[in-house]
Formats: C-alpha cells, structure tokens, sequence
C-alpha cells in the first residue's frame, strides 16, 4: 500500500500547488492515482478530481475515529497505485489534538513530507525543520519539500537535511504564471480557474526537474493498514435522491454519496441552474453547499425550478440543505452584486453578505426535539464556513462551537427537513445517513414512487 501525506509548516506555504504538482506528475507517469484531503475542505479535492481523473476524498479527525479513518483510506485506494494526502493547516494544527494532520498521518500509518515556505531564509530553514522533526513524537516526517527556494540556497540545504538525518525531497520555484487563483474561502473552484490543465502540467514539468517524485514514492511504501471500522453490509437499490450538482452548488462529499448508496439509496444529480424540475421519481432532496451567491440572477430566473423544489418539500419530501442549499431555500438572496433575488421561499426571510467568516470550525449539534435526522438529545458533528448570513438561521438545534464552547440557535428542523448552515459528514454518524434515507423511502413508499 503506497501512500504519502504532504502536509505544510502553516496555510499558505504552498503545500496545495505542490500537491496538485506532485499529482500531476504521477498520473504523467501513467499511475492511477487516489487522492485525499484532511479535514472538511471541498475546494482542495475538486482541484485532486480534474488532474486524477477521479474522485477525491476526505480524511477528517474531527468526524471519524481511527478505525473508519483506515477503512476509508483502504477502500478509497483499493484500485490506485499511490495515494496522495493533503495536509491541512499547519501540520500539528487542528481541533482537539485529532483534527490535524500529524494526527491523521499516525492513524493511517502515513509518512508526512513537509513544504517549507523558504522566501526570506536561509539558515534559519534549519530551525524550522528541527522544529517540526521534534515538536511532537512520535511522527512520521520522511522529510521535506522548499517552496520558493533559491538555487544558490540548495547544497546548505541539503546539508542541512543531512545533518539532521532527515529526506531532501526537493525543492519548488516561485511559479507565478502556474499560481492557482484564490477567494475568500481558498481557492476558486477548479472551474473557475483560466488554463487549469496548462497550469497543472506547468507545475508538473517543474515537480519533475525539482522533485524528488521517485523518492517520494519510494517513501510511500507501507504495509496494508489492518484494524479497520466495519461498515453496514449493502442493502438492495429501493429509493431514489435527487442531489444537487452544478457550478452554484458544488460542496458535496463524495463518501456521503457513497454511503447513502450503500444504504440503498440511487443518486440522481440534477441542476437548479439549468434543469427545469427535479428529477422524476426523486422521493428524497440534497441541496449540498456552494457559490449560490454568484448565480443568483440564473438561480431566481429559473422559476420552474425553484417552484418545483417548493413543492416538493411542501409536499413532505425528505430535504437536507446545507449552507449554500439552506440559502437557496430563503424567500430572498442578496447576490455579490448586492441584488436581493426571489429563491425559493421555503424559508422565511433572506440571506446577506457580511464583511467577514461567520461561526467558522468544527461544532456538536444538540437536538431539542425529534427531527428527520436524529432524535431528542442526539448529538451530530458538524462543521460552518460562510461569509453570507441569514435573518433565520432556524431554531432545532444548539449549535457548541469545539473551540470555545460559543452557543447558538441553528437549523430548520422537522421530521423531513434539515435545513442549515451546518455541513454534515456521514461517516461521522451513519445513523443520520440511515435515517435519511429511511424517510425517503417511506417517502416514496406512500406516492407509489
């Protein structure tokens, strides 16, 4: 089982580029690639989508224990060659002690190779790797990568490597015509940014004079992972849900798919933006987040759409809607031209932009009464990143921020909607998934769907 995690000494060292670089470069090698994230991003995996040619996937230590962590990484790399990991943050930075991604690189047996950003160093490069060698043990740093580091720079470099008995996996120039756009959640989605592939193959022609790229899979050999979580058995095809996919509602993760089908549910994709109604015997809806904001004037002007998804949830169909999908579901949507746009009117009120990250992290979801997730006291993990806010935010479960214990009224909840600026990971609790797809199939069960 070859894998190997790229982490980074902080956001914005570079370890995204060298990722998406490191990627590139092996399917240029003819290898099939598994690619994965750690924590709760959805941007960083599309970009691992479009260069792989496949799905990419979620690791998070917030959500899942050790146990489903290596089921997840042994089944969503089962047909690959070599699985490439994607730190998070800072290497050791993450919620609670588990959310990290020293954390995620020892439950998963994975060797780390850690990007420095070099720009405005030289020997002090020395103490930050002897920093990070020693910081936490035990650890699983093979060694590192130098972003933006000058050539006259490499054999002190090296030497210094040497000297702490640590891999020199090479170094990557400053690539300003290869940059990969950004906003303000991170990067722009892949969709959105000019020359994607040119840019990629740009970075991998550099990866390859610069990388160590046969090192690195050389340090990735490591034995299969054992001691893994158990997962209910399959069940028979008997419900079908409708999920949002498109430009505007992109957030969606792939492993929450896969277990609603496993549970026995047949995805159907659909597009508010240029579908007309939801699919045809959809008993249960996903309106999964996005970048609704930018679409606003085409998600309004497409009214069939919109009065399709209205009455469907009038009509009791089971409905998750997270943050961007939540939004949709407002009678109003301020768009980034500051417009207010009619959406759908499932909600009361409207949502704004505000001048900064709202409730931002990871956070417990305490149930007040039965809902179509879970029942009185239950408790599901979650997590919120928006900048757009909304006159009612909903009332059916207390929000517990994990890193301060900040509370707050949170969520539309009834016994067939979810509707939130909380984002759900199913693994996290996969009774929510199996009750979900339950009311979808009582759903469909009582029209005959």
């Amino acid at each position: 089982m070859r894998k190997i995690m790229i982490a980074g000494t902080n956001s914005g060292c570079g370890k995204t580029t060298v990722v998406c670089a490191v990627l590139q470069a092996l399917v240029n090698r003819g290898l099939r690639a598994a690619s994965f994230k750690c924590g709760p991003d959805y941007i960083d995996p599309m970009f691992h989508e479009k260069i792989i040619g496949a799905e990419s996937h979620n690791l998070d230590g917030y959500f899942c224990d050790r146990k489903m962590l290596r089921r997840l990484i042994t089944d969503n790399s089962a047909e690959a060659d070599i699985s490439v990991v994607e730190g998070v943050m800072g290497f050791y930075d993450g919620i609670t002690g588990r959310a990290s991604s020293h954390a995620l690189s020892l439950d998963i047996d994975c060797p780390a190779v850690i990007v420095i950003d070099c720009k405005g160093m030289s020997a002090s490069i020395g103490a930050v790797m002897q920093g990070f060698l020693n910081f936490r043990k035990p650890n699983r740093i093979a060694g590192f990568i130098f972003n933006r580091l000058p050539a006259q720079l490499i054999p002190e470099v090296r030497a210094m490597c040497d000297e702490l008995h640590t891999g020199f996996f090479g170094y990557f120039p400053a690539s300003p015509e290869s940059a990969l756009e950004s906003r303000r959640l991170g990067l722009v989605t892949p969709d959105g940014v000019a020359d994607l592939k040119r840019k990629t193959q740009l970075l991998a022609e550099k990866a390859e004079q610069s990388i160590d790229i046969d090192g690195l899979i050389a340090a990735s050999e490591m034995p299969p992972l054992d001691d893994l979580a158990e997962l209910p058995p399959r069940r028979e095809r008997r419900v079908r849900i409708a999920v949002a996919r498109d430009s505007a509602f992109s957030f969606l993760y792939r492993d929450n798919m896969r277990l609603l089908e496993r549970l026995g549910a047949e995805i159907q994709y659909f597009s508010p933006l240029d579908d007309m109604e939801i699919p045809q015997g959809a008993a249960g809806l996903i309106l999964c987040g996005g970048y609704p904001e930018l679409y606003a004037e085409r998600l309004s002007q497409n009214r069939s759409m919109l009065d399709s998804v209205r009455k469907s949830i009038a009509g009791g169909m089971p409905v998750i809607a997270e943050c961007g999908g939540f939004m949709y579901l407002h009678e109003f949507l301020t768009g980034e031209d500051g417009t207010e746009y009619p959406m759908s009117g499932v909600i009361p009120g409207r949502c704004f932009s505000t001048a900064k990250l709202q409730r931002f992290g990871y956070l417990k979801l305490h149930a007040k009464a039965d809902s179509l997730l879970c029942e009185k006291g239950g408790v599901i993990p979650a997590h919120e990143f928006h900048y757009w806010d909304s006159e009612n935010c909903g009332s059916g479960f207390t929000a517990v921020k994990e890193s301060n214990g900040r509370q707050w009224d949170c969520v539309h909840a009834s016994a067939t909607m979810y509707a939130g600026f909380p984002h759900l990971y199913f693994y996290a609790d996969i009774r929510v998934a199996e009750r979900f797809v339950e009311a979808c199939a009582g759903f469909g069960g009582k029209y005959g769907i």
